[in-house]
């Protein structure tokens, strides 16, 4: 997976292959949502926990072994599982059954917002004034989304923004803690023991509270809209960005995030009825803006880094 000389020459193969990551992010809300009409949350997170680590499995078992060198680093791996997928996914789906597609996709865009930040207290980022900058819009179109002194929680969107925030912060920290361990051995190895780890958690609890639910009278249409899940938005989404970071630097990858809330805002008003309000177009504006200055500042020392270390692996 690692980037040969001159990968940022390769073509538009590894373009094609992030604009294909962004549309399958973009539509995972809009498809998890429709499921989550007929399951619980943790029921929807153990369906796709166990799927994909199924699938992940098969996959690293025919590419190479998935013995780690060091015994510490099976619970550096257990903590990530925990932070990446685990208590990553049930606040994220939580967050998505109470509140909207069109918030869960903009809200996402303050993901490297978040890794910034982690970078940056652990020491392997430089502070600087735009970087600040880029924040603190991001930040204020964040507040003013999740608007917490204005709404009333119990019957709003609130709760469910706070929690897509969390879930987008943990992730966050996911990526920080977890480079030094992807360098070492490879995206899919690591993404392998993550999940396997995280299914060990999420699919007994997902499975207990799938008991009452009367599995044999889904229907076709959500069954098929569970194994999209599992197969797009979870399995082909990690190959996918995976291959694209071995060929481009991973700041060309954040540009494409922002494709994300342009999807759902395209594809939610057809599929779910939702609309964008005033609300909702102003602060797309203040996270794009921020989001945009964190990325053109940082942009020159990640390609430097990456030209130092082509083999590096992200999100």
């Amino acid at each position: 997976m690692g980037a040969p000389a001159g990968a940022e020459r390769t073509g538009l193969r590894p373009h094609v292959a992030l604009l294909a990551v962004q549309l399958f992010f973009g539509t995972w809300p809009i498809v998890g949502k429709v499921v989550l009409r007929s399951l619980p949350t943790t029921g929807l997170v153990a369906f796709r926990v166990l799927g994909a680590s199924l699938a992940f499995l098969a996959l690293s078992r025919s590419a190479k072994s998935l013995a780690l060198s060091r015994r510490s680093d099976y619970l550096r791996l257990a903590l990530y599982s925990l932070l990446g997928v685990v208590l990553n996914q049930f606040l994220f789906v939580k967050g998505l059954s109470l509140s909207t597609v069109i918030n869960a996709n903009l809200l996402g865009t303050m993901i490297p917002v978040f890794t910034l930040v982690g970078s940056v207290a652990l020491g392997r980022e430089r502070f600087s004034v735009p970087v600040a900058a880029g924040l603190l819009v991001a930040a204020c179109g964040a507040l003013y989304l999740v608007n917490p002194l204005g709404a009333d929680i119990s019957q709003s969107t609130t709760a469910g923004n706070l929690l897509l925030l969390s879930s987008g912060f943990l992730y966050g920290m996911y990526i920080v803690l977890s480079q030094d361990i992807i360098r070492r051995y490879g995206a899919l190895t690591v993404i392998t023991w993550v999940f396997l780890m995280a299914s060990v958690v999420v699919v007994p609890f997902g499975g207990y509270q799938l008991r009452d639910v009367p599995l044999a009278s889904l229907g076709l249409p959500v069954w098929l809209a569970i194994l999209y899940i599992i197969i797009v938005p979870t399995v082909g989404v990690y190959y996918l960005n995976a291959w694209a970071l071995g060929r481009v630097a991973p700041s060309v990858v954040a540009v494409y995030i922002y494709l994300q809330p342009l999807i759902a805002l395209a594809l939610a008003p057809v599929l779910l009825g939702e609309h964008a309000s005033t609300r909702t177009w102003v602060a797309a504006a203040l996270i794009f803006a921020g989001v945009g200055i964190v990325t053109i500042a940082r942009r020159g020392r990640v390609i430097e880094e990456v030209s130092e270390r082509p083999d590096a692996l992200g999100r």
